[in-house]
């Protein structure tokens, strides 16, 4: 269907800002080009801006969009395509997939808490036990490896050494053998544990304090934030193509 003028305005103003389009896009324009149009430019604010480099901002959606907790694949290919036209080699993508692939962890971070804490009312737990030497040497490699300590891995190394080692060994692995700077890889943990659909604020902050002590500038962080905020959009990419079809099908216009 030919768009009118309206919304082949919409269309050729979202080309020229974003040097991107689908027919996902398309369905929006015909139904609502104002949308369409509020929506690039609440998108385009970290790309006015240059406190992150093209690549790095490409890298930060594909690590919101991979993540377990929001997996938008439409959205995963749009900006690995994007982000190899930036520069970016396959195993930069590939280490972004591999930090986000870490998400999971997080049961044992807010589970292994609270399973203490009901330990303790029912009178199960005591206290901390003391590391012995086998924990404190998976302490001294996590931290030495990682670059950090946080409390919120006493408990997990303490109650499962086991899966405390698993763990280590599988989120280690991009920073053994990968490429970006530290700082890059703090962004992508940043990226994934602000978006809407994780919201894990310990991890957040001690990613924002990890990426601060690596050098990152608040306008740095903030074009994070602003990349994981336009995931919202993907309720109009994913459901409007649907609306457009379904529409046709009874015979409504979209007028």
């Amino acid at each position: 269907m030919t768009l009118d003028p309206r919304q082949q305005a919409a269309k050729d103003a979202f080309v020229e800002q974003r040097g991107t389009w689908s027919p996902l896009w398309e369905s929006i324009a015909r139904i609502d080009p104002d949308f369409l149009d509020a929506y690039r430019e609440m998108s385009m604010v970290p790309w006015r801006k240059d406190h992150l480099d093209p690549k790095t901002k490409e890298l930060m959606h594909i690590a919101v969009d991979a993540a377990a907790t929001h997996m938008y694949l439409p959205g995963v290919r749009q900006h690995i395509r994007a982000a190899f036209e930036h520069g970016a080699t396959v195993q930069e993508i590939m280490e972004v997939i591999e930090c986000a692939s870490t998400l999971g962890i997080h049961a044992m971070n807010i589970g292994v808490p609270i399973l203490v804490r009901v330990l303790e009312e029912q009178g199960l737990r005591d206290g901390p036990a003391d590391l012995d030497e086998h924990q404190q040497r998976l302490k001294d490699e996590f931290t030495n490896t990682r670059g950090y300590w946080h409390s919120f891995w006493d408990e997990i190394l303490e109650l499962d050494p086991e899966m405390f080692e698993a763990y280590t060994n599988f989120s280690s692995v991009p920073w053994r053998n990968g490429t970006l700077e530290p700082k890059v890889r703090e962004f992508i943990y940043i990226a994934f544990d602000v978006a809407a659909t994780h919201l894990y604020e310990p991890g957040l902050k001690l990613h924002l304090e990890n990426a601060i002590g690596y050098g990152a500038t608040v306008g740095e962080i903030l074009e994070v934030f602003e990349i994981a905020s336009v995931l919202g959009i993907h309720a109009a990419t994913s459901s409007v193509p649907i609306l457009v079809e379904e529409a046709e099908a009874a015979g409504i216009s979209l007028e």
